[in-house]
């Protein structure tokens, strides 16, 4: 499956992620019910359901997988000066930490399955980030498996795994 790739420069105080791209997968599950089952078989772990919050935030402790279970929405990724991206039920986003993002607009049946790899634990950040959350964000190891496609492809492909000096 491919994923569109991009990649955020800073924007404002929202850092995102100078190494790791965010990937949008388009149509990831046709059986969206099926989120929870694909992020906990692809090793993903601490599986919430719920929206996205409608104000700019980022987390520099975790890796994000949102994947769109119901309806649709308009999701600001990468800060204020980022890009809108219109998500449908079955889409899929992968946000590397540091990456911001916000709820533009959606439907009122818009649903959420997110995770975030083993070990990781999101923090909820609103303001610029400090030297030591900045280090975090760059130093944040590529997970073992993608949570869409498991042991090849997406992240596995395009995430360089090698973590760079301060």
């Amino acid at each position: 499956m491919m994923a569109r790739q991009i990649i955020f420069p800073a924007s404002e105080w929202v850092p995102n992620n100078p190494r790791f791209p965010v990937l949008v997968y388009k149509v990831a599950l046709t059986d969206t019910t099926s989120f929870k089952n694909l992020f906990s078989s692809n090793g993903w772990s601490g599986i919430w359901t719920n929206g996205v919050f409608d104000y700019q935030h980022y987390h520099s402790a975790a890796h994000e997988v949102l994947g769109i279970s119901r309806g649709h929405a308009t999701l600001l990724i990468g800060g204020p000066g980022g890009e809108a991206i219109s998500v449908e039920q079955g889409d899929c986003l992968l946000l590397p930490a540091g990456t911001g993002h916000r709820n533009l607009d959606c439907s009122d049946d818009f649903q959420v399955i997110g995770s975030y790899p083993p070990g990781q634990q999101a923090d909820i950040l609103t303001s610029a980030a400090t030297a030591q959350q900045l280090s975090a964000i760059r130093s944040l190891p590529r997970p073992e498996t993608d949570p869409v496609t498991g042991a090849s492809g997406g992240l596995i492909e395009c995430w360089d795994d090698t973590v760079p000096s301060d």
